[in-house]
């Protein structure tokens, strides 16, 4: 599962609706369209931004639900905390100048 979120964090398109979803988390498709053109003047269609939404599904890094006829899609921070916390140590100091 590890190299799935590394294979996923490797494009930057996918590390952008990341950060939209950590800004306002629960987006639809629709809504992160619009958030990457007009944050960062991204020109894609919903079906690329839907294909790199699937891979960060399958990651575990994206959370979708459905509410209606409407899916949103919510992000998932625990599989980053599990690669985050192999490489912390309770005896390391916690700031160094």
């Amino acid at each position: 599962m590890t190299q799935d979120v590394f294979k996923a964090l490797a494009d930057p398109t996918r590390r952008r609706i990341l950060d939209e979803l950590a800004e306002r988390d629960g987006q639809s498709l629709f809504e992160i369209c619009a958030r990457l053109t007009a944050q960062h003047g991204l020109s894609l269609s919903r079906q690329a931004v839907s294909q790199h939404l699937a891979v960060l599904e399958a990651a575990g890094l994206v959370i979708p639900r459905r509410e209606g006829r409407y899916k949103f899609h919510d992000l998932d921070t625990e599989p980053l905390e599990r690669i985050v916390t192999r490489w912390l140590r309770p005896d390391a100091p916690e700031s160094t100048p």
